[in-house]
């Protein structure tokens, strides 16, 4: 209940026989001037100019009540309206709620997912250019590991090797008429009886030669042949000439006498080869290229030996 500070106060009221004090009366306090002091917050020159109660003048009480900004006083209690101002009302147009904590902007969400799709797709890219890369390189090269003592004194067991596949490569030897297996080749293959194993030996006959091997002593088309690249000479003997059928080799180890070859199984076909042994990896003592040691036929040897000779006595006559 609202207070009128301008409104005397009633101290002492008789009490009736119960003790109780009685209501103040509801009829309207006296006109007679109020000589207290109006307090400095309601004399505040930025308030509006309100028509309160002065010594010199009485306000039309009526006039008050129609005021949109009076406040309906209590009859018992106040004799003038207690007025305050009511604020502006505020613009909520243009006014738009926070976001909440855990809820992101539309905008970042959006960018959110275009930034996660960017990394998927990137890492995308990079694996199927990966595979591109490690198919092409296995088309073109793949690493070998010598087992066995078959390739000594020139290959040794547990040696590695790139082996070149491009070479032997059915486009390249069919259409473009280039590269396929030369004589002296090391060469990577899968034998004939044993399909699905890899085997190391180098190319001795070609397609349409004969060869024979007596004494361990290899012969082409009746012609003995030197081998530069050395190998450990054999002692066994193949009992009969073989002639070599088109779209064949004949492939020997160096370790002669120690070698699963030709001379036990036969000839060998081209499309069993997986490549030419081209590099030496492992270990780092065995580093490098592995070279295409063509052999000589002794004949030719023979015959060149013969030309320089009687040259040399007409010079010395």
């Amino acid at each position: 209940m609202l207070s009128n500070p301008f409104e005397p106060q009633h101290d002492n009221f008789p009490a009736d026989s119960e003790g109780v004090t009685p209501h103040l009366p509801t009829s309207p306090p006296s006109t007679e001037a109020d000589s207290r002091p109006i307090p400095a917050n309601l004399t505040d020159p930025e308030l509006p100019d309100l028509p309160f109660r002065t010594s010199d003048a009485s306000p039309d009480l009526a006039s008050l009540f129609e005021s949109p900004h009076a406040i309906e006083p209590e009859p018992a209690l106040a004799s003038a309206p207690v007025y305050r101002v009511s604020p502006a009302e505020p613009d909520w147009s243009d006014y738009t709620l926070p976001p909440l904590e855990d809820e992101a902007p539309a905008e970042e969400k959006s960018s959110g997912w275009k930034t996660a799709w960017a990394v998927v797709r990137e890492v995308g890219e990079t694996i199927i250019l990966t595979l591109i890369i490690f198919f092409l390189i296995q088309t073109v090269i793949r690493n070998f590991r010598v087992v066995g003592t078959s390739m000594v004194d020139n290959l040794h067991d547990g040696q590695y090797l790139i082996i070149d596949k491009l070479s032997y490569n059915s486009f390249v030897t069919g259409v473009l008429q280039m590269g396929g297996p030369q004589r002296g080749d090391v060469i990577v293959f899968e034998p004939p009886n044993r399909p699905g194993e890899d085997y190391v030996k180098r190319v001795i006959g070609l397609p349409g030669e004969t060869v024979e091997i007596r004494a361990g002593q290899v012969f082409i088309n009746g012609e003995p042949l030197v081998e530069p690249f050395q190998p450990m000479p054999g002692t066994y003997t193949m009992p009969n000439a073989v002639t070599v059928p088109n779209g064949q080799v004949f492939v020997l180890g160096d370790n002669r006498n120690n070698s699963n070859d030709s001379h036990n199984w036969g000839t060998l076909p081209l499309e069993n080869i997986v490549g030419r042994a081209w590099l030496s990896y492992w270990p780092p003592n065995e580093w490098g290229v592995i070279p295409r040691d063509v052999p000589t036929e002794q004949a030719t040897l023979k015959h060149l030996l013969n030309e320089l000779v009687p040259s040399a006595n007409a010079d010395n006559n």
